[in-house]
């Protein structure tokens, strides 16, 4: 399984959304890996954000 589907899929089974920590920490994926796909995904119109604090919240789109 490729690196994207497996981050839009543990995207998809938190509908709450997830910030990249914890998408680096399910995934085991390094910190800049993750950063650049979703940074694509979003591109995409595939997820989007939110803004909490300092984080962001990634969640489908």
């Amino acid at each position: 399984m490729d690196k994207i589907k497996i981050i839009l899929d543990l995207i998809k089974k938190n509908p709450e959304g997830l910030t990249i920590t914890e998408i680096v920490l399910k995934s085991k994926f390094s910190r800049s890996t993750v950063r650049t796909i979703l940074a694509n995904l979003e591109g995409a119109k595939k997820i989007i954000y939110r803004s909490i604090g300092m984080a962001k919240v990634y969640s489908l789109s």
